[in-house]
């Protein structure tokens, strides 16, 4: 049976914010864009500037389950218009 889980990416790909597992300030669109609360209100306004989509608050994966299903290392940064 494969199991399919979000990547919970590492950083905020606006400004490079570290966003850990735990964080309650990341920021996801459907295709797993990630961003911190800030740049997704202030910058971004709610909307992911790569496919458009809505930006809504990234589930916490729990300790247990990250032990077996960790979260990804690779840093995502992009030079969007409105993280100049």
């Amino acid at each position: 049976m494969l199991t399919a889980m979000l990547a919970l990416r590492p950083n905020c790909e606006c400004c490079d914010r570290d966003l850990p597992p735990d964080s309650r300030e990341a920021r996801i669109c459907t295709f797993e864009c990630t961003f911190c609360a800030d740049c997704a209100e202030s910058r971004l306004g709610g909307a992911c500037p790569n496919c458009g989509g809505e930006l809504v608050r990234r589930p916490i994966r729990p300790a247990a389950a990250l032990a077996r299903f960790p979260a990804q290392v690779e840093r995502v940064l992009k030079a969007h218009a409105a993280c100049a």
